[in-house]
């Protein structure tokens, strides 16, 4: 079937080789994780916009990398879990299903780094120009930028897929534990040629765009902190900015070793690994990350318990 023209809609995922011994165990382990990405990502989004000590720009802005973590990990993992408790044979999808999910993969990956962008040029305005802070970072900036993060994802990952669904398929064996647009076009027997071509500017373009504007805000960022005797500032800019870059450097190190491994077809398996650890690590780490270090929004998670524990005792 693999050299014949294959016009049926029905897809089938490849998945992670697990024994039937340790499939149960790694589907409550990621069963946790989801809960847990989707109780402290929307506990964190839900915390922020109900109190108005939190109304500010850098915490309005991490609500985007909040949501977006929900959405990247809502795509993946309940299929994944599915097929994790069912045999090889019967992990199937619709190809509209696959185009879908594909998409929806792309546009979580790229708004992960769009919203980061916009998050370093928040950090970099609050620093480098303090006094005129409140009045470039209004509302309405937010607003823009919010929705500039999330209009440019989509334009570029539109035209990404938009390639792929142009093409005849003659495969029908998804290599990936998900749909991804690399994916869908090996199922073509078509030139590749431009959709190859655009993916690698796509990628040379997201991360390029991405990398080369956060290093230059840090290193504007650390210039004004050299030059600056100001312990309280420098002390601010520090741990605001260290949060900030951790998570990038994770998103980008994640992003940078997927890209890798997909040119190697030899390490499959662990690109698959790689993909879905990708896919639930980050989410998971981000509210972590956010929840735990920044500390307004640590002390309003520690009053809520306080006020929780409070009321037990009452009771």
């Amino acid at each position: 079937m693999e050299n014949q023209s294959f016009i049926s809609d029905i897809l089938i995922l490849e998945g992670l080789k697990v024994t039937p011994q340790s499939s149960s165990t790694a589907f409550i382990l990621l069963l946790l994780v989801y809960v847990f990405i989707m109780v402290s990502n929307l506990g964190l989004v839900i915390l922020i916009f109900s109190s108005r000590s939190l109304h500010q720009p850098m915490y309005l802005l991490f609500c985007n990398l909040s949501i977006n973590d929900v959405f990247g990990a809502t795509i993946i993992l309940p299929r994944f879990l599915r097929d994790l408790l069912l045999s090889h044979s019967e992990r199937y999808i619709h190809y509209i299903s696959c185009v879908t999910q594909a998409f929806c993969v792309h546009l979580y990956g790229s708004t992960s780094h769009t919203v980061l962008m916009i998050m370093a040029f928040d950090r970099y305005v609050a620093i480098c120009s303090p006094l005129r802070y409140s009045t470039i970072m209004t509302n309405r900036m937010v607003v823009n930028l919010s929705v500039a993060a999330w209009t440019v994802a989509l334009v570029m990952v539109s035209i990404l897929l938009g390639l792929t669904i142009r093409l005849s398929r003659c495969r029908s064996v998804i290599s990936n534990p998900f749909c991804d647009n690399a994916s869908l076009f090996k199922l073509s027997c078509e030139s590749l040629l431009i959709n190859q071509v655009y993916g690698l500017g796509y990628t040379v373009v997201l991360l390029g765009s991405s990398l080369g504007s956060v290093t230059l805000t840090y290193l504007k960022i650390a210039a004004v902190c050299l030059s600056s005797k100001n312990k309280a500032l420098n002390s601010k800019a520090l741990q605001t900015c260290a949060t900030h870059l951790t998570v990038y450097v994770l998103l980008l190190m994640s992003a940078f070793i997927i890209v890798i491994l997909h040119r190697f077809p030899q390490l499959s398996d662990h690109r698959k690994v790689a993909a879905i650890l990708g896919e639930v690590v980050l989410p998971a780490l981000n509210a972590v990350i956010y929840g735990l270090q920044i500390k307004e929004i640590r002390q309003r998670i520690i009053s809520v318990f306080q006020n929780k524990a409070a009321l037990m005792l009452l009771k």
